[in-house]
């Protein structure tokens, strides 16, 4: 599970997705768009657009699926009831996984329910380079004992584990910032894929 509210998907979020579907040999990533994410103001774009917007970013790339399970569902978008969906769908001895970056994994703590999150899923961290820091004294209790050194001892049960990752591509794009230029009317070629980039000017979004 890769969630986010994805306003709009870009380069950045599906090389990380398909460099996460590699490094960890899944089955398959399931990118979810929030439809009321909890943490953060609702997007300019309705959800039915960035779904579509992100069906068109994947097209046919291997292992990706746009998943549209939180569209569907009435309230705020949290992530236990996402899993819960998820391990609804593929049983109890599935192995999966949500997938945060360190930002977000820094405040896990502070989410609706965290202990739930690691009763339905494994956390991955994708960790950056360029980023040092000291786990809050909440969040180091939340995941204590449940550090993996590896994909291979992580998935030796089908939930309640924690990995860092870096991934070989840690593309600087901002949704934000493409935000910025397309409203302004700037180029965002090579930054989103082509078919999203057609969706948003035929649709005049973000403008």
């Amino acid at each position: 599970m890769l969630g986010g509210t994805f306003d709009p998907v870009h380069v950045g979020h599906l090389r990380s997705a398909v460099e996460l579907h590699e490094a960890l040999g899944l089955d398959r990533v399931h990118m979810i768009p929030a439809h009321v994410p909890p943490h953060r103001c609702a997007p300019g774009v309705d959800a039915a657009q960035r779904l579509a917007m992100l069906e068109a970013g994947i097209g046919d790339t291997p292992g990706l699926v746009a998943d549209d399970r939180e569209l569907r569902r009435q309230g705020p978008s949290y992530s236990g009831d996402t899993l819960a969906s998820l391990r609804r769908d593929y049983g109890v001895r599935a192995r999966l996984v949500m997938t945060v970056g360190v930002d977000a994994f820094l405040k896990l703590h502070q989410w609706r329910d965290p202990q739930r999150l690691f009763e339905l899923a494994h956390v991955v961290v994708i960790d950056r380079p360029d980023h040092r820091h000291l786990p809050p004294e909440a969040l180091s209790r939340l995941i204590e004992g449940r550090e993996a050194a590896s994909a291979g001892e992580l998935f030796a049960r089908p939930a309640g584990g924690v990995l860092r990752l870096r991934l070989p591509s840690r593309m600087a794009v901002s949704a934000t910032g493409l935000r910025e230029r397309l409203a302004e009317g700037r180029s965002v070629r090579y930054l989103l894929p082509r078919a999203v980039e057609d969706y948003i000017r035929s649709h005049d979004l973000y403008r």
